[in-house]
């Protein structure tokens, strides 16, 4: 028999166990150690923080869902894992020892990184469901006395779609209401240009996203590293070329949403040889860390060199379609250990992302992700919008009926494809 345990039940944690159970033999066990027994759909976020869905439409209750597959859930949260004796460290004070692990925390938000940055502070975020109901109080603040607006990500963000898209759907909730005259709104990025994404660019995802700044009547400041908010006021250096500060900023709001920087969880964070000193998990072409072969870890808790040197820090992001062929890979692997092989799965980090802007959206496709790639696209249009409705729907169902069909190559890569055909035959 043999124990095999996943630490997170967020995105890549509950595809994890879902993709993992045919691999097991009958008296294998799964448990999956989580933060408490609801889900919820991390996309969705931006459309809670405007009001176009309420969180229970995007949370789902894994206790039931766990117990018809068959999967231990244990809901007291993992407090640290001590790999040399194969134990995960529950926060309860109990433990549970392990025969193969994966680890699937996905990221602590470093919001004390930067003074007043935060709920806790003076920015929202739509990192969490919670904070996203947040946010929506503050925006109704924001509707009913309108201001200026501060979107965008700070130094270390490797997470920059969210922000983006967040910036056009407050910007189009705005001119729903016919207040959007009154709101002077501001993008500002660690990124060294816009539409970097982490990723020097996909297609012309510079040239989109500036255009749509333009049409939307948006500035921009790159290469901004935010120095502390104060209620009212954010202080952000604008850094040149050779990394010297270039400018100061000082742009007062009425709203601000900033995305934080990530580092891993407290639970692996400073382990030797298991993680970088950001607390990312360091993991081989199999997705198995080389310390501990019997550690996997998947999602945005592994660690991901950036694509070169910036002159302020930009982290890789790890988007679902990357997340899915880890998770795959990983199970693929798993199985193989199980029956007494050696792991041959490797995953195909190539990134695939819908941004949705509320009317319209930005779609790319990298292959692979990491430059130079096989395929470099990206294109805009209404069907994006449609397309991240659709990705919603689609992926909760799949949640709740607990079924582990890939949804990026099963369906969104389709789509995709069959937009860049559309693209070739019209001249657009």
């Amino acid at each position: 028999m043999a124990e095999v345990v996943v630490i997170g039940a967020g995105l890549s944690g509950t595809l994890m166990a879902y993709e993992l159970l045919p691999q097991l033999g009958k008296d294998d066990r799964l448990s999956v150690i989580s933060q408490g027994a609801i889900y919820h759909f991390v996309p969705s976020n931006p459309w809670v923080a405007v009001g176009w869905r309420k969180r229970d439409e995007i949370e789902i209750d894994l206790v039931d869902i766990m117990k018809r597959k068959g999967v231990r859930l244990l809901t007291q949260g993992a407090k640290r894992l001590h790999p040399t004796e194969n134990r995960v460290e529950l926060s309860d004070g109990t433990s549970i020892n392990y025969d193969y692990l994966v680890v699937a925390t996905g990221p602590e938000l470093a919001f004390d990184e930067i003074p007043g940055l935060g709920p806790q502070g003076h920015t929202q975020s739509i990192c969490h469901v919670d904070h996203a109901s947040h946010a929506k109080d503050a925006f109704e603040k924001l509707a009913a006395r309108p201001g200026p607006v501060v979107i965008g990500a700070v130094q270390g963000a490797s997470c920059f779609g969210p922000a983006y898209e967040f910036l056009f759907i407050l910007e189009t909730e705005l001119r729903r209401r016919k207040l959007r005259d009154q709101v002077p709104m501001t993008f500002v990025t660690s990124e060294p240009y816009v539409g970097h994404l982490g990723l020097d660019g996909v297609g012309d995802t510079k040239g989109l996203l500036e255009g749509e700044m333009r049409e939307k009547h948006v500035k921009w400041i790159t290469n901004a590293r935010v120095k502390g908010v104060e209620a009212g006021k954010m202080v952000v250096e604008e850094l040149g070329e050779g990394g010297a500060v270039h400018k100061t900023h000082e742009l007062p709001f009425a709203y601000s949403m900033m995305l934080p920087a990530f580092r891993g969880v407290e639970a692996v964070r400073g382990i030797d040889k298991l993680t970088n000193p950001r607390g990312f998990v360091i993991v081989d072409k199999h997705q198995r860390n080389p310390a501990f072969p019997n550690v996997f870890a998947v999602g945005v808790c592994v660690a991901i060199a950036p694509v070169g040197a910036t002159p302020v820090s930009v982290g890789v992001p790890k988007t679902g379609f990357m997340i899915e062929s880890m998770v795959t890979a990983t199970a693929l692997n798993i199985g193989a250990l199980l029956r007494g092989k050696e792991p041959s799965a490797q995953p195909t980090w190539n990134a695939i992302c819908l941004a949705d802007f509320g009317d319209s959206g930005v779609a790319f496709l990298a292959q692979p992700q990491i430059p130079p790639r096989n395929v470099n696209w990206s294109s805009k249009g209404e069907w994006v919008h449609y397309a991240k409705v659709a990705f919603e729907k689609y992926f909760l169902r799949k949640m709740r009926r607990g079924e582990s069909e890939p949804f990026y190559e099963r369906f969104l890569l389709d789509k995709l494809n069959i937009a860049k055909i559309k693209e070739v035959r019209t001249g657009t």
